[in-house]
């Protein structure tokens, strides 16, 4: 069954927190916020859908069809960069996330995401990772793949993170549309958030290494469409979000070997009604926030810059409501959302925050576009 990449009804956006014991609703729309400044950084990149800045300030950017852009410092030009991996356009699916090594300086290593083919009409998410030198990436190696490829063009995951200390990859991986009951296994890696060293080996402290016939990759698992995250740079915890069905979008702060609960407990419901699980279940991780009706959420951001006003806040992008979220937490509890960038018609995919402390959202269609945001 294909999955509408624009899922939900409704005009209201109701906000819902949860604690670890139970689920709490708090009924308010989110504002409208406009203490802030926007401004087009960059244009004509064909469907942005991964950012990372280079330590000298330039702009890496993945388009879905499989371009690489570069973007100056400035934003006024755009360089092609060629040896990317080869990937397969279809669905949801293309070249996704992207990060930068945080040797980069050292070593000129990136990562890419992606959608590779398989036999019979098969697909998987992978990594792939390479060297920058000039306008090529040259080296370019799959460190990892998705176990087994399926037949299906839709929830690839595809967020990848380093480690706080830089010694680790996180690799956020969907359910596919159509293999719910793989999620809950762990001899594969469908719905699941995973764990690597940089050259694709795994670290012998993963919680599942012991576990006979278990994937060792595998840190979390029972997750659905995981397409946004970031490090904690206090905790190092790891937080993402994630597609719900129709309700029950998530954000998560994800601990080695739990088990988030999809498809068993879910606080959404079948596209055009029906139950899916129960909200809640011994054993299965609660989320830390979630939105119902769905706001389907794009990648997210913890703010650390400058501007004492949104430092501590997180920013999600929404794709279905276009708009970025600005959450405000208290005592690790989410008490506020409110809403920037509704002045645009097109879907936000990406976030990042940028050298300068400004953000950067990525505007997801053919003539895609960069703003830059501050507060005022």
């Amino acid at each position: 069954m294909k999955r509408r990449d624009l899922m939900l009804t409704g005009l209201s956006l109701t906000l819902l927190l949860t604690t670890p014991a139970c689920a709490q609703t708090a009924s308010r729309p989110a504002p409208e916020s406009n203490a802030f400044e926007a401004q087009v950084f960059a244009e004509g990149i064909e469907q942005p859908w991964g950012m990372a800045f280079l330590p000298d300030g330039r702009l890496l950017v993945t388009e879905k069809a499989g371009g690489i852009k570069l973007i100056s410092k400035d934003g006024k030009s755009l360089q092609s960069i060629s040896g990317g991996p080869t990937v397969v356009d279809y669905g949801q699916g293309g070249l996704l996330g992207v990060a930068v090594d945080p040797k980069f300086s050292e070593n000129g290593l990136v990562y890419f995401s992606f959608s590779e083919e398989g036999e019979n009409d098969t697909a998987g998410t992978a990594v792939a990772r390479g060297k920058l030198d000039g306008s090529a990436i040259t080296g370019i190696q799959v460190i990892w793949r998705q176990t087994p490829k399926v037949e299906s063009p839709n929830h690839w995951g595809s967020r990848i993170v380093f480690s706080r200390d830089g010694q680790y990859l996180f690799i956020t991986v969907g359910d596919r549309a159509n293999q719910r009951p793989l999620v809950q296994r762990l001899d594969t890696t469908i719905g699941k958030t995973l764990r690597i060293r940089p050259d694709g080996s795994i670290p012998n402290d993963n919680p599942f290494v012991k576990t006979p016939g278990a994937k060792p990759e595998i840190w979390s698992f029972g997750h659905r469409n995981q397409q946004g995250a970031f490090v904690h740079p206090e905790t190092g915890d790891l937080w993402t979000n994630e597609h719900g069905p129709q309700g029950g979008d998530e954000i998560n702060i994800v601990k080695p070997g739990k088990n988030y609960g999809w498809p068993l407990i879910t606080y959404g419901e079948e596209y055009g009604g029906g139950k899916i699980g129960e909200t809640a279940k011994e054993g299965l991780e609660q989320p830390l926030y979630y939105w119902t009706p769905s706001m389907a959420p794009g990648n997210m951001v913890f703010y650390t810059g400058p501007y004492k006003q949104w430092q501590g806040k997180i920013f999600v992008a929404s794709l279905k409501f276009r708009y970025l979220g600005m959450i405000t937490l208290e005592n690790g509890k989410v008490v506020k959302e409110e809403k920037l960038l509704t002045g645009f018609k097109e879907r936000i995919r990406d976030v990042v925050q940028g050298p300068d402390g400004a953000l950067y959202a990525a505007f997801d269609n053919a003539e895609g576009r960069i703003v830059r945001v501050v507060p005022k």
